[in-house]
């Protein structure tokens, strides 16, 4: 009975076997009896002559027989923008495609737009994936806006063009270089008619000045930035924009890829770099968001003019540091230092600083942070040799906060001067780890005047680097008005007078 039973069992498996693997199935016509997963696939914008990320299109045969679809095409052809790759071979058309009983393909999307018309800043692009012809062809829209774009590049034939740059040394003491080319004469006024793409760092000479117009765009690609030369200036002169939605009168600064799933990832590029011996830099209204170390600004000793005069203006999400002064000279008001991989704000070396109604705030959420949000040193962080002197590092109604328990670190090599003072400020602090440290005796008025260490600001996202303030926030009414004259209107133009918040914002009831 045994071997009778495995005997039936043996020709059961090799019966069902030879089924599975049969490779004679009889197809019937699709005969329009597709169904899709997106009726219309819409590649997010792209700037021209810059391929798209790419996009899936499921195609589904719900019927219970095995079908084979006579033709996929592009309507425009092999003059469409657009690619295919139909379950793993690219192409723009493909025949006789088998599908099975209740089975789908997966077929991938692509584009890159060529805008020919000088006249056009940008193009909404379409084609149709086409599946069978008639009576029983259907179709799935593609859509793509393209925007055309001034884009600043090396000229390699030119001999200021591939200069390295050392952008900074690593943890590890590496230095980090990166290529550049010089701006020409004509190149050095970013206006707002077009969106300027750049690729490596983009070089301000020496003696010359960068200007950027209100409402300018500036999109960097990878490993790529702005280096202000020693002599050189940068003016960013933005506006405050009527549409908060808008940002019409804003200069932003970003990333080359301008699809939803890239517009908060950090790090998509390298830096504004102000150059040691830069002088009477200007950065009005300017949104920076995505890089890797935001804003650099190198100083010299002894020197009298200011390094950055910086107003209005948000950076965020950079993955190292906002904002990164190295004995510098710098004033600050109505300035929004968000989420950072390592300090929103971080001063080495000595310097002196103004900040006035600033939101220091570091709600990083994209991994593990080990630094507070503001960090001075009054020599090289991490590194040992002499310092500097800090003749000043002045908080004047400002917020220093974040997700940590702590986030202000003060570290003086004992050698230098170490001048500091926080006055009608808010700071989130632990005081378990004072440890005896002198540096933060919160009683000494000298030091810290009209200070609270914690409780609720009530931001409205402060997750997504959204900074405003609720009407439960503990800082409304905590400012300093003889402080507030000298910044009488809030980063948005709401006023201040009578009766000053702390930080870049004025509370008001948090919009639905």
């Amino acid at each position: 009975m045994r071997l009778r039973f495995l005997t039936v069992l043996t020709i059961l498996f090799i019966i069902l076997w030879s089924t599975s693997c049969r490779k004679d199935f009889e197809y019937a016509p699709s005969n329009g009896h597709l169904s899709f997963s997106k009726d219309t696939v819409y590649l997010d914008t792209v700037f021209s002559n810059i391929g798209s990320s790419t996009y899936t299109l499921k195609v589904y045969n719900d019927t219970k027989d095995d079908i084979i679809i006579p033709t996929i095409t592009l309507k425009k052809g092999d003059k469409s923008f657009y690619r295919l790759n139909v379950d793993g071979v690219a192409g723009k058309e493909f025949e006789n495609i088998p599908l099975y009983a209740k089975d789908s393909l997966f077929i991938l999307v692509e584009t890159t737009i060529e805008i020919n018309d000088n006249t056009l800043n940008e193009l909404l692009y379409t084609d149709a994936i086409q599946f069978d012809s008639e009576p029983y062809q259907q179709l799935v829209e593609l859509v793509t806006l393209a925007k055309d774009a001034i884009f600043l590049f090396p000229d390699v034939a030119s001999e200021n063009s591939n200069q390295p740059v050392v952008l900074y040394n690593n943890e590890s003491g590496t230095p980090i270089e990166v290529k550049g080319f010089k701006l020409k004469e004509e190149e050095l006024n970013f206006t707002n008619a077009k969106s300027y793409v750049i690729y490596g760092y983009a070089i301000v000479p020496q003696e010359k000045e960068l200007v950027i117009d209100a409402g300018a765009r500036i999109h960097f690609h990878q490993n790529s930035g702005i280096l202000v030369q020693d002599g050189a200036q940068i003016s960013i002169n933005g506006q405050l924009s009527e549409n908060g939605d808008l940002l019409e009168g804003e200069v932003i600064f970003e990333g080359d890829r301008l699809e939803p799933e890239f517009a908060e990832i950090p790090g998509q590029w390298g830096a504004i770099w102000i150059s040691a011996g830069s002088q009477n830099n200007t950065i009005n209204h300017l949104t920076l968001k995505n890089a890797e170390l935001g804003i650099f600004v190198e100083g010299k000793p002894n020197t009298t003019e200011k390094s950055l005069t910086i107003s209005n203006s948000r950076v965020f999400n950079s993955s190292r540091y906002n904002l990164w002064a190295r004995n510098a000279s710098i004033d600050a008001t109505n300035l929004i230092l968000g989420a950072s991989g390592n300090s929103s704000l971080l001063i080495e070396n000595g310097g002196s600083y103004s900040f006035t109604h600033a939101t220091i705030a570091n709600y990083w959420n994209k991994g593990f942070r080990f630094n507070a949000a503001l960090e001075i040193y009054n020599s090289r962080k991490n590194a040992s040799e002499d310092g500097f002197d800090l003749t000043k590092a002045e908080f004047k109604n400002c917020i220093i906060d974040g997700n940590s328990s702590t986030e202000i670190l003060l570290q003086s090599n004992n050698q230098n001067s170490f001048n500091f003072s926080f006055q009608n400020s808010f700071i989130k602090f632990n005081e378990a780890t004072i440890n005896d440290n002198l540096l933060y005796n919160f009683d000494n008025e000298m030091l810290f005047s009209t200070i609270i260490l914690d409780g609720n600001i009530d931001y409205y996202l402060p997750f997504e680097n959204d900074f405003r303030i609720g009407l439960e926030s503990e800082v409304i009414n905590k400012g300093d008005v003889n402080t507030a004259n000298s910044v009488p209107f809030d980063i948005l133009g709401e006023p201040r007078l009578p009766n000053p918040d702390l930080g870049a914002f004025q509370a008001k009831e948090k919009e639905m």
